[in-house]
């Protein structure tokens, strides 16, 4: 069973070991560079580590975009190592489900890199629905809840 759990002193390293494949690389950031704008957003950024019992797998991170204003999936890695086994939905449905309990959203966006068609068909599988919206290169997508 997946559990999201935060980011913290005791997991960082292993947050920071986690890498995609080298075809993926341009698709999704880094986990470093991913926290990073979680130190800088603390107040609208929700990153956590994607465990599978004492496994690190991957890592996803929530927000509130300001500017917009409204939540999102912001980041979604899972580690090469265990890709194809169903962590990235299962992290994605636990992301989801944070934000419902927490903040009572109806409504959750995402972009995507056109390209990226791994990422979308995961996307689609959980509701996920393009807005015809195309910024800064991402294709935008919404899950009504």
């Amino acid at each position: 069973m997946v559990r999201l759990k935060p980011v913290t002193g005791e997991n960082l390293d292993e947050v920071l070991a986690l890498k995609v494949h080298e075809n993926q690389a341009g698709f999704v950031s880094t986990t470093a560079e991913s926290l990073a704008q979680a130190y800088v957003y603390p107040e609208t950024a929700f990153p956590f580590a994607v465990y599978d019992g004492q496994t690190i797998v991957g890592f996803i991170m929530m927000g509130y975009y300001e500017a917009k204003q409204y939540y999102t999936l912001w980041k979604l890695l899972i580690d090469e190592r265990y890709q194809h086994q169903g962590y990235g939905r299962q992290a994605l449905e636990q992301g989801i489900e944070f934000l419902k309990e927490k903040f009572g959203v109806n409504k959750i966006y995402t972009g995507v890199i056109p390209e990226n068609h791994v990422a979308k068909k995961l996307y689609h599988s959980v509701g996920f629905a393009e807005t015809g919206l195309f910024e800064n290169g991402m294709e935008e997508l919404c899950l009504k809840c």
